[in-house]
């Protein structure tokens, strides 16, 4: 059985086959369950295949279709704004591999992939991501390589048209990041301004089930004043803002007193401004970061205490 003769190969893929499905999916959760499935799949065979890496990037890639096709439905009917379950970590152990797929990674760049089609998703993602060849794609996703081909042309024009930009410079990056939640945990409104970009958006991701504003805060003076008021009052009931990368990309784990996750932020960041913040406050995104706070009671709080200070 293939159980008994390759579990070490398999542990040896599972950062490719998870960075695979996450990256189709968006959603840690699922992805983890794929590759879950892809090892019940591969343990049940009796049979070696000629390539494993191929045979079980085809396995992970067929799950990951399957299980987006069904997700695309409820994420039609997503209350507010959908953002992929955010990603501390990425599972590659190889620094200058984690480094060279950051991008991919990123919350805007899900967010392009969302616009795809789950067969050119799957394509592209396997394509320019991780330089698959084209037989071992038609092999993954059921199509011959003339189609599969023909879908790579169009993901990446799709991709190409909308493709986000990034400070190229990381140490710049991490600066700028590390100046911008010293002045958000300080509620600074002019150092904070400083640091934004004139048409710079906050947008946030609760899906019904955490308190939002109702639409997208634009502009350098109101996302100021918007972030350094929420953070000087959540300051005073003892929450805090750890700065972490999310997604490859600068962010923040924003924890109550007892240490539990209420959100995840991230940065956007380019010509040194910060062009977007997106925060995820939905619970259910959240779980696999850790022990999730309660939100509504923190909002509660920090309505009493505005209240006592009148």
């Amino acid at each position: 059985m293939a159980e008994a003769a390759e579990p070490e190969e398999f542990e040896e893929l599972r950062p490719l086959l998870f960075s695979i499905a996450y990256r189709i999916l968006g959603s840690v959760t699922e992805a983890e369950d794929a590759v879950q499935e892809t090892w019940l799949r591969f343990a049940g065979s009796a049979t070696r295949p000629a390539s494993l890496k191929a045979f079980l990037s085809a396995t992970v890639t067929r799950i990951s279709i399957d299980v987006l096709r069904s997700a695309r439905v409820r994420r039609e009917e997503y209350v507010g704004q959908w953002f992929p379950e955010p990603l501390l970590a990425d599972p590659y152990e190889d620094p200058a591999r984690s480094a060279e797929l950051a991008d991919s990674l990123s919350t805007a760049a899900l967010l392009l992939l969302e616009r795809l089609s789950p067969l050119e998703r799957a394509v592209f993602v396997l394509r320019e991501v991780f330089a698959f060849d084209f037989p071992d794609i038609a092999s993954a996703v059921g199509r011959s390589e003339a189609a599969c081909r023909q879908l790579a042309v169009r993901a990446r024009r799709h991709m190409d048209a909308g493709r986000p930009r990034f400070e190229a410079d990381h140490r710049a990056q991490q600066e700028l990041a590390a100046r911008f939640f010293d002045a958000l945990r300080a509620g600074d409104v002019d150092d904070l301004r400083e640091l934004l970009a004139a048409d710079v958006q906050l947008v946030g991701d609760s899906g019904g089930k955490a308190p939002q504003w109702s639409r997208p805060v634009v502009g350098a003076d109101s996302v100021a004043r918007v972030l350094a008021g929420a953070f000087s009052w959540l300051a005073r009931i003892d929450v805090t803002c750890e700065p972490h990368q999310v997604n490859g990309q600068p962010g923040a784990i924003v924890r109550d007193r007892d240490g539990k996750v209420l959100t995840t932020m991230t940065l956007d960041v380019l010509d040194g401004r910060v062009r977007t913040v997106r925060s995820v406050s939905n619970p259910d995104k959240l779980r696999h970061v850790g022990p999730v706070g309660d939100v509504w009671a923190v909002a509660r709080e920090v309505k009493l205490a505005r209240r006592r200070t009148r």
